[in-house]
């Protein structure tokens, strides 16, 4: 039982990465950006739950309000600093994705200070659940749920609505989206406003599992999100989602059976050598779109 809990937990983490990881492969696969940028607008969602929450007492206000904005910020980033660039080779984008990420970064710290925030009392946020005699935390519940009914709606999302098959239109062939009317900045738009709403979510959770935001929260995050949709093959959603169930499986484990040699975060980049090493074209073979 005990290693069910783990084996639960990891899913729990996983399913966080899944959305950051996710997120980022939308971007990737149709703009060919790697959107360091989007551990800022985790954080910044974070921020603003938190704020909203205490604000108004409500996190049925807090929490939607954090994902709008972050899918807001999401279309400024696109419009304002990736389609001006969309000329220029992929590493200029790159590189003003990572001043972005720490102007974003130092914003917070500069507004909010350094020492961070934490929600009003919540006693249910530590409220647990007795399943088959395994016990779970409720907010670890949600969270997986959560993620899980956001992940499994999108997919239907992009295989069935109209503007879901446009996506796949546009990622598969530009050109010829453009030439049966298909509004391609348009679908730009709907991608980091998708992808950012994603980090949003991931943003309030985690926040919510923490009980603390701080300017730097979204760094590790990124950089396993980064470290997932390699694993998982750039550009591949299904194996986006592989990699991060499978590194939070890994980091619940290894945080019992490697504490003496790696700590959680390390783990990652561990999996991450090793995959390179074994298997660089990714966990999966088939590219997701």
């Amino acid at each position: 039982m005990y290693y069910l809990e783990l084996a639960v937990q990891g899913l729990v983490f996983g399913s966080m990465y899944a959305l950051m990881a996710i997120g980022l492969t939308l971007i990737y696969g149709l703009m060919r950006i790697l959107h360091v940028a989007h551990a800022a607008v985790f954080a910044t969602a974070a921020y603003v739950a938190v704020i909203v929450t205490n604000a108004t007492g409500s996190l049925w206000i807090g929490a939607p309000a954090s994902v709008v904005i972050a899918a807001c910020a999401g279309v400024l980033i696109n419009r304002l600093v990736y389609q001006p660039l969309t000329s220029r080779p992929p590493l200029v984008a790159l590189i003003a994705s990572v001043g972005l990420m720490i102007f974003i970064e130092d914003a917070i710290r500069i507004v909010f200070g350094n020492l961070g925030l934490s929600f009003d009392d919540n006693p249910w946020l530590y409220e647990t659940l007795d399943i088959g005699g395994m016990t779970i935390g409720l907010l670890q519940a949600v969270m997986f749920l959560s993620a899980t009914a956001i992940l499994t709606g999108f997919a239907v999302f992009v295989a069935f609505s109209r503007t879901g098959i446009a996506w796949r239109a546009t990622l598969a062939n530009p050109q010829m989206a453009t030439s049966f009317g298909v509004d391609v900045a348009r679908v730009h738009d709907l991608n980091f406003a998708i992808g950012s709403a994603f980090a949003g979510v991931a943003g309030v959770l985690i926040a919510l599992l923490n009980n603390y935001v701080e300017p730097g929260m979204g760094m590790v995050v990124g950089y396993k999100a980064l470290a997932v949709i390699v694993l998982g093959g750039l550009g591949n959603m299904a194996g986006a989602l592989v990699g991060s169930l499978l590194l939070g499986v890994a980091e619940s484990f290894g945080t019992i059976f490697l504490t003496d040699v790696l700590d959680r975060d390390a783990i990652a980049a561990v999996c991450l050598v090793v995959v390179l090493m074994l298997r660089p074209q990714g966990l999966v073979w088939r590219r997701a779109v």
